[in-house]
């Protein structure tokens, strides 16, 4: 009721209803005339007299303040109540989109079941200050987990928990670069990186991938002389291709030889769907050139924030420093719980499951590519991965380019990334990135369904 009665006083003032110098009722007579308590009334007075919307004066009662500078008539567009628009919680996804995993075979049950048990009666442990490395317990159970999945042998203090790529980015380039210095990248490779690499001070070369993958020697000799390079050597972000072993073990030679480092962007290596996942590049460094940066994100679920990195132990000083004084954004809430999440087995139980699961959402898109637009799009069967390249037909090749193709089927209500966007200059290849694993098998051939008809109007 004060909250109510507060807020038709300010109203009336600002529509010029009530007008300075104007006396209102006292609280009590107010009170009678309203049907409510006294304390209402002198509540609501008090604290419009605090607001300096009305005055006290001594023996003559409340009035609206004398001195009030002309007020704003307030409209719908000032945001009142009435002009409340209901807004979405996330942007909805739409057919093809890159990146994201299923969202609805998720075992939530299970997640808030140990959120509940953990933050229903926290340990004071967790209450206090964050660490800035991230949650112990969590560094332990990414550590094991790598071992077992990844080949990869670390500590937990290695283990860096991050809010995702960019975070990780911004850390090494702080810790291990400096401004001006040169990192070579993939060509097509993932702009996020790239962006986060310049937005931190360092130059970015695009050095061309092939069959093999990242081809260090397709670039010139300056480049042999760079500070790092980033790669994607598990699967070629966007084409897919596997860094072979050869191409590995070169990069490692090179860094042992420049004094570099390689940044490992392991963003969906978890999900292969022949066999193990490969070990990662990481695991053949014997010399602590490698940073190895993975997600939990793309996992799982966008909206958990968080992300991790292994740094070599010659730059942890340099890393914690850094984290020290600015802070981690990784925020530390889930954390606990994605701890005991790991630990329990439940994420490797996870990644099992949606392994199947995205193995049949792929071979459905394919299915639905060769059923539906056949001679307009063809992709090719991947290992792994949670996307396909389509390649652009016969025709579509001769008759309009890959952003044109995008652009239509935005128009019907799907998103396909032109593969041309992904080069650093001219691209060499026409395609489509066409996201698979958020799609049950229905939404995807009603959605190559629905790009055929955009594209043959």
């Amino acid at each position: 009721m004060q909250t109510q009665l507060s807020h038709a006083l300010r109203e009336l003032v600002h529509a010029s209803r009530l007008r300075s110098g104007a006396r209102l009722p006292s609280s009590r007579n107010l009170a009678l005339e309203l049907g409510v308590s006294r304390v209402t009334t002198t509540a609501v007075y008090e604290q419009l007299v605090a607001e300096g919307y009305l005055e006290g004066r001594r023996g003559s009662g409340v009035f609206i303040a004398a001195d009030l500078p002309s007020l704003p008539v307030r409209t719908a567009r000032d945001g009142s109540p009435d002009s409340r628009q209901t807004l979405p919680l996330n942007d909805p996804l739409v057919p093809f989109d890159v990146g994201f995993p299923d969202l609805e075979t998720f075992p939530y049950r299970e997640w808030t079941r140990i959120h509940d048990r953990i933050w229903r009666a926290p340990n004071a442990g967790i209450l206090g200050r964050p660490p800035a490395m991230g949650f112990g317990p969590l560094r332990t159970a990414i550590a094991q987990h790598l071992n077992e999945w990844r080949g990869i042998l670390c500590s937990p203090g290695q283990i860096v928990v991050t809010s995702g790529l960019v975070e990780a980015v911004e850390l090494i380039s702080k810790a291990a670069f400096a401004a001006g210095d040169t990192v070579l990248v993939e060509d097509p490779g993932h702009k996020v990186m790239a962006n986060a690499l310049a937005g931190s001070g360092v130059t970015c070369n695009p050095v061309c991938v092939d069959a093999q993958g990242f081809n260090l020697s397709s670039g010139d000799q300056a480049h042999l002389c760079a500070s790092a390079v980033a790669v994607t050597p598990s699967r070629q972000y966007p084409l897919g291709m596997t860094l072979s072993l050869t191409r590995r073990l070169e990069l490692l030679d090179w860094a042992k030889n420049c004094d570099g480092f390689i940044l490992e962007d392991d963003y969906d290596g978890e999900f292969r769907y022949q066999g193990q996942p490969l070990p990662a590049m990481m695991s053949l460094d014997d010399s602590e050139r490698v940073i190895y940066i993975g997600s939990f994100s793309k996992v799982m679920f966008p909206a958990l924030r968080l992300g991790y990195m292994i740094v070599p132990y010659r730059l942890q000083k340099n890393v914690a420093a850094i984290l020290g004084r600015i802070g981690s954004k990784a925020a530390l809430h889930a954390q606990p719980v994605l701890a005991e999440f790991i630990a329990s087995g439940s994420f490797a139980t996870h990644i099992r499951r949606m392994r199947r699961l995205y193995a049949e959402r792929q071979k459905a898109l394919l299915n639905a590519l060769h059923t539906h637009a056949s001679g307009l799009l063809s992709a090719d069967p991947e290992t792994s991965g949670m996307h396909l390249v389509a390649e652009l037909g016969p025709g579509l090749a001769g008759r309009m380019r890959d952003i044109e193709v995008s652009a239509r089927a935005h128009e019907a209500g799907l998103r396909l990334a032109p593969l041309s966007n992904f080069y650093f200059g001219p691209a060499a290849r026409q395609g489509l990135v066409m996201g698979y694993a958020a799609f049950p098998p229905q939404a995807l051939s009603d959605g190559v369904i629905r790009l055929v008809a955009a594209l043959c109007d």
